[in-house]
C-alpha cells in the first residue's frame, strides 16, 4: 500500500507540474486521500469535478521582493553599471511559480544589457543566462505587450514568467549590468514555494541565449527563397542553433528576434532538431512559418498581421520583408515536449537551406537533468544590440 501511495503521488505532481496557463500547484494529499485509500478508491476518481486549487495542498507560498525594508515606498533597487543585483536566494527544496520584474534605467538598451542568471542546487555554471529582455521575449530589444502560456509583457514594461523553476537544495537569481549606464529602479517580485521534497525524476529548468549578426549565407541569391529548388541541405550543419544540451530532458520552447539585413521574405527556413544522435536531425519541418504555427509569411509584405495566443505568436511585425524590418516570435512544446535521453540540439535554417543573411537572437527553453553543459560566452553588449548590415549587390555583408 505504501509504494502505491507512493507513486500515485509522484504521477499527481508531475501531473500538476506539467500543467498550463499559470494555475499549476505541486498536488498534496490530505487526510481524505489517505481515507479514500484505504478505503481501495482515489479521491480523484471519487470527485474528478473538483479542480486541484479547491483541494488542501502542501506547499507554503512565499516571495522575495525588492521591497523597501524600511518600511518606506524606495521598493526597488539601483544597479550601476558594472555591478550585479542577487533578485532571489532561498535554501531547501522549493519552486519559483512566478518572475514579474519592471525596470527604469537611463539606457534605451537596458532590455539587451541586463543579463539574467540562475542557478540550481549551488552548481558552478548558471542554468539560466541571457540578456533580461530575450528571456521574457523581447529578442530585439523592444517592449511591446503580448501574452503567452508562459510569458507576457502588461502594460506599462511589465515582465511576467510563469515557467516553473524546481530546485531540491537551493536557487540563486542574479541580474548584471553590462551596460554603461545606471538602472535607476530594478522592481522584482519572485514568488515560489517551499516544499518537503521533489520526486527523483524532477528536471530543472535551462535558458541559453544565442545570435547571429549576421547569420552566414550559403548563396549570394538572396532574393529567391521559395523558389531556389536547387538549395540543399539535408544535415542542418549550417542551420541557427537555438541550444545544445547533454543530459537527459526535454525541450519547451524557443522566442526570436529576426532583423533583416535583405529585402524579402525572411522565412522558409526549416525547424531541425537532433535528438540522441548528433550526425542527423529526428524532427524536420516545412519552414519558419510554419515552426512558429502561421503561415503563408505571416501575410505577407502588405497584410502581415501580429499574433499572440497560448503557445505560439509572431506579437511584434514591423517593416516586413525590407531591410530593417523585424519579427519577434515564440513557440511552446507544452503540448508535446520535445524529450531526449542524452542529447539535443535545436536548431532552424535562415531561410531555404540557409541562404539568407538576417540577424537573429533567441532564447531557447528547456528542462534537463544536471549537470549541463557550460554554455559559450555571451555576446559583447555592444553586439546584442539590433542593427542593420548593408547589403552589396552580390549579396556581401559590411557592417
Amino acid at each position: 500500500m505504501r509504494s502505491h501511495w507512493i507513486s500515485r503521488a509522484r504521477r499527481a505532481f508531475l501531473k500538476n507540474f506539467a500543467t498550463l496557463g499559470g494555475v499549476t500547484a505541486v498536488a498534496s494529499l490530505p487526510p481524505a486521500v489517505l481515507q479514500s485509500q484505504a478505503q481501495g478508491r482515489s479521491t480523484s476518481e471519487s470527485y474528478p469535478f473538483l479542480p486541484w486549487y479547491t483541494r488542501s495542498q502542501n506547499y507554503k507560498s512565499l516571495k522575495q521582493s525588492s521591497y523597501d525594508t524600511s518600511g518606506g515606498n524606495h521598493d526597488s533597487w539601483p544597479i550601476e553599471a558594472g555591478k550585479t543585483q542577487e533578485v532571489f536566494n532561498q535554501k531547501g527544496p522549493g519552486m519559483i511559480t512566478h518572475i514579474w520584474f519592471t525596470i527604469a534605467a537611463e539606457s534605451g538598451d537596458y532590455l539587451k544589457e541586463l543579463v539574467l542568471r540562475a542557478w540550481w542546487d549551488d552548481e558552478e555554471n548558471p542554468s539560466i543566462e541571457t540578456p533580461v529582455g530575450d528571456f521574457f521575449g523581447l529578442n530585439l530589444g523592444q517592449n511591446f505587450i503580448y501574452q503567452s502560456a508562459f510569458l507576457n509583457c502588461s502594460a506599462i514594461k511589465a515582465l511576467n514568467c510563469y515557467l516553473r523553476m524546481p530546485y531540491r537544495k537551493s536557487a540563486r537569481v542574479a541580474v548584471t549590468n553590462e551596460g554603461t549606464r545606471r538602472v535607476g529602479a530594478f522592481y522584482s517580485n519572485i514568488d515560489f514555494q517551499s516544499l518537503a521534497a521533489l520526486p527523483e525524476d524532477v528536471l530543472y529548468l535551462h535558458a541559453w541565449y544565442n545570435q547571429a549578426t549576421p547569420n552566414v549565407a550559403t548563396d549570394k541569391n538572396w532574393k529567391q527563397n521559395g523558389d531556389a529548388d536547387h538549395l540543399k541541405n539535408m544535415d542542418g550543419k549550417h542551420n541557427y542553433v537555438y541550444a545544445e544540451a547533454r543530459g537527459r530532458g526535454q525541450l519547451m520552447g524557443v522566442t526570436l528576434g529576426i532583423w533583416q539585413n535583405q529585402d524579402h521574405w525572411a522565412g522558409e527556413g526549416d525547424d531541425m532538431i537532433f535528438i540522441d544522435d548528433e550526425s542527423k536531425p529526428i524532427i524536420v519541418g516545412t519552414g519558419s512559418e510554419d515552426y512558429f504555427c502561421g503561415a503563408w509569411n505571416f501575410g505577407g509584405i502588405a497584410g502581415a498581421t501580429p499574433f499572440a495566443h497560448l503557445y505560439n505568436g509572431a506579437p511584434y511585425i514591423l517593416g516586413q520583408e525590407r531591410v530593417g524590418g523585424r519579427y519577434v516570435c515564440y513557440r511552446w512544446h507544452a503540448d508535446n515536449p520535445v524529450t531526449f535521453a542524452k542529447y539535443m540540439k535545436h536548431t532552424i535554417e535562415h531561410g531555404h537551406a540557409n541562404h539568407r543573411a538576417d540577424n537573429y537572437f533567441s532564447c531557447c527553453y528547456w528542462y534537463q537533468s544536471e549537470p549541463h553543459l557550460k554554455y559559450p560566452s555571451m555576446a559583447p553588449v555592444h553586439k546584442r544590440i539590433p542593427s542593420v548590415y548593408a547589403v552589396a549587390p552580390n549579396g556581401a555583408l559590411g557592417s
